[in-house]
């Protein structure tokens, strides 16, 4: 039953919303950058493939509010048949997502009161946990903890692969594991941190993350091919979705909506994993639709999402969060500053490689596992989506080295600063 009130309600926001409010694309020039530079992002990428580092890639730029070059490379799969990367490829975002999702969200439930990042976790999840020194004496646990991975939680942990989704023995399990440092001692990045984050969002909201970043971000931003995907496996084990994502109504008719979906890693002897989230904790204990990991997107959407995030929070109209807000997105909280991550991004901890060592100071960014990345400049107004599926079809392709260096060739292709 819930599931098909959240398809009505899916179904039901896109006829308000329209088709999807994609950027104005413009050459370059206009917005002050060189066409000619930016064909070394071209050359770099197509070597990548070369390499075999990656199949294909998506590249989009966004200056001062426009699409300054939006780009295909490569195949979007190579096995078991081999199919060409189009620009409205729709990619499994991995850890993106908690940037995207996961810490807007929260972002946005604070500025309305609903918590405030100095809560402690346990005010939220009965039964969590806090440090414990040797002697016994605690120090709690918070959330602005849970958002800069300081909070000394273990960074993963591997599901049983045969069991099924079940997020109460998930966020139960995080509750009571060995904490590594005291909180905001020390950094270590954490999926467990988001899945717990995510069960705040949850609760503060009354809505699954799912249906709270698709009706207070990426809808009114008409971000249409963004969304999680649940699944589950059935009776022989098999996994398949469970519900349709919200492109699925904008298909053709007849048109499958993974025909649109970037695959990972291969599944058996002629399969690859499309259509379902990558991470294994995401997937198996989470059902799709998880903190750490579990969005799909496009290149087109994730540009409008960071220009409302260098508009101050607003877009075509629509705003999505405060000025100040928006600002938080962007800033190391004083606590932090040894470690160098915002709440949710990363501006210049070890992770930041992708920020290339050309952008401003104030460059913050996100990665994926699969092979995603986005890369935002305040200053110099520019953002740099680069996605990838490198795990397809074995896992085994980096992408550190290429986003840092396809960061740094978009930077150099600015002309006006």
């Amino acid at each position: 039953m819930k599931k098909k009130l959240l398809s009505l309600l899916l179904l039901a926001i896109l006829p308000a919303i329209g088709m999807a409010q994609h950027l104005k694309q413009v050459s370059p020039e206009k917005v002050g950058m060189s066409s000619q530079r930016l064909l070394k992002a071209d050359s770099i990428i197509e070597d990548a493939i070369r390499q075999g580092n990656i199949p294909g890639a998506v590249l989009a730029v966004v200056r001062h509010g426009q699409m300054a070059y939006l780009k295909a490379y490569g195949n979007r799969q190579v096995w078991p048949v081999q199919i060409p990367m189009t620009t409205n490829t729709i990619f499994d975002m991995a850890s993106c997502s908690k940037a995207m999702s996961t810490a807007l969200s929260a972002l946005i439930l604070c500025e309305e009161g609903k918590f405030r990042m100095l809560d402690a976790v346990n005010r939220y999840v009965p039964g969590f946990e806090d440090w414990k020194d040797e002697t016994g004496d605690k120090t709690t646990i918070r959330i602005h903890h849970l958002m800069t991975h300081t909070s000394g939680l273990p960074a993963y942990y591997s599901p049983d692969p045969n069991a099924t989704p079940d997020p109460d023995a998930c966020i139960d399990h995080i509750a009571h594991m060995k904490r590594g440092f005291e909180p905001g001692t020390g950094f270590r990045y954490s999926c467990l941190n988001f899945i717990t984050l995510q069960r705040i969002v949850e609760k503060t909201s009354g809505m699954s993350l799912r249906q709270f970043s698709r009706s207070r971000i990426f809808a009114p931003l008409g971000m249409n091919h963004t969304d999680y995907i649940p699944c589950a496996p059935d009776a022989n084990g098999v996994w398949h979705p469970t519900d349709q994502p919200c492109w699925a109504a904008l298909m053709p008719e007849g048109e499958d909506w993974r025909s649109i979906v970037a695959p990972t890693t291969r599944q058996g002897a002629d399969s690859v994993l499309c259509g379902m989230v990558h991470d294994p904790l995401a997937r198996i204990m989470n059902g799709g639709i998880s903190g750490n990991a579990g969005l799909f997107s496009s290149a087109e959407d994730i540009a409008v999402l960071c220009a409302m995030l260098q508009n101050e929070g607003t877009w075509n109209g629509h705003r999505i969060m405060s000025p100040q807000t928006a600002r938080l997105v962007r800033t190391v909280p004083r606590f932090a500053e040894p470690f160098g991550r915002t709440y949710g991004w990363d501006n210049y901890s070890d992770y930041a490689s992708c920020n290339g060592d050309l952008f401003s100071a104030g460059t913050y960014c996100h990665t994926g596992f699969t092979g995603t990345g986005i890369v935002v400049d305040p200053e110099l107004d520019c953002s740099v989506i680069l996605l990838t599926n490198s795990v397809h079809p074995d896992e085994g392709g980096s992408t550190v080295r290429l986003r840092s260096i396809v960061s740094n060739a978009v930077a150099a292709s600015i002309t006006d600063r």
